[in-house]
């Protein structure tokens, strides 16, 4: 905006300038005062004038913009975080647990999301998280990640409460991929190490090979060296959340926790990332929030959400013979249709 108005002030005076020596040239020349090539020569000269004018005007824009994203950004950078971190203890080295102990949580008073939830998962084992849309299953994730403290009740990772450990080992530990993909403008490995120089190729050829990721690498058009625009829009929605695994997958974290990511699936990636979840998962604690009856199969044990309570928890396999479950019903009517 400010390289606009900047932009328009610097053509206006220059055919002001411009109209204005045609205007006194005529004068001068009706007066034999100067010829026909002096008036050229002038006109010339201004406009010769008119590129660098204009130069700098767009760099006093630039100039003005960069100044106020910089003011932005270190608003941002000053932002203190509303959940403390003063943490101290340190979590188990492997096979973590997960448990929600009476946990009740509201974003805003008076509109309670979750309600008393409790849970616990043994270590390596993985859970499906079902619900209707604003039944609680996000949130319970954000709590895990600690992006926000429960109001009641306590969040468990190896049996240390979350806020008693440093946020920045938290969320090593933790792997979270959601259906929202953030990709920045850079290459494939960029991408996928966050811009970590330290991280091989081998490192990450290795990750691929071990999703089960091979085709998809391949249709890269120049593998690790192929470059992403802002946003990845090059990308499908499944290529993405597939270079979203294998980023989780290079963390090697102990909990990994997939918030509706595969809710946007094409065809082509749908194998691919059945596969892929598989491996992300072996020896690891999950957490699967899902709509998909596919993404299912892949868990020990389920867990049904309703208006921020659990209303049905148990082993999956368990749950599917049991004719009088919510599960086994909603597997005769479809999750998509049924949780719609």
């Amino acid at each position: 905006m400010v390289w606009r108005v900047s932009n328009a002030s610097g053509r206006g005076v220059f055919y002001l300038g411009m109209a204005g020596a045609l205007a006194l040239g005529t004068w001068l020349f009706q007066r034999d005062a100067i010829t026909v090539g002096t008036i050229y020569l002038i006109l010339h000269y201004l406009k010769q004038l008119h590129n660098p004018m204009a130069d700098i005007a767009q760099r006093m824009g630039v100039a003005q913009s960069a100044s106020v994203s910089a003011q932005r950004v270190k608003e941002l950078l000053d932002t203190q975080s509303a959940i403390p971190d003063r943490g101290r203890k340190a979590i188990a080295t492997e096979g973590l647990s997960v448990e929600f102990d009476s946990v009740s949580f509201a974003y805003s008073p008076g509109t309670p999301v979750l309600r008393n939830v409790s849970l616990l998962l043994e270590p390596n084992r993985v859970l499906g998280i079902l619900g209707r849309t604003g039944s609680g299953k996000t949130t319970m994730s954000q709590l895990l990640f600690r992006l926000y403290d429960p109001q009641d009740g306590s969040v468990r990772l190896g049996e240390v409460d979350v806020r008693d450990v440093p946020s920045a080992e938290l969320r090593r530990r933790i792997g979270l991929v959601t259906q929202e993909v953030q990709l920045f403008q850079g290459t494939i490995r960029d991408n996928l190490t966050l811009f970590d120089p330290s991280i091989q190729d081998d490192r990450i050829l290795e990750s691929i090979m071990a999703l089960g990721l091979e085709e998809w690498y391949r249709r890269l058009p120049s593998g690790l060296d192929t470059e992403l625009k802002t946003g990845g829009g090059q990308l499908s929605a499944g290529e993405a959340q597939l270079l979203a695994f294998t980023r989780v997958f290079l963390r090697d974290p102990d909990v990994v926790v997939l918030d509706e990511a595969s809710s946007r699936l094409d065809p082509w990636t749908e194998h691919l990332t059945n596969q892929a979840v598989k491996s992300l998962l072996r020896d690891r604690t999950g957490v699967i929030i899902a709509h998909r009856l596919g993404t299912v199969v892949l868990v020990d044990e389920v867990l049904i959400m309703e208006d921020g309570r659990v209303i049905e928890h148990g082993a999956q396999q368990a749950l599917s013979n049991d004719e009088s479950s919510r599960f086994h019903r909603l597997r005769q009517v479809g999750l998509e249709e049924a949780l719609a």
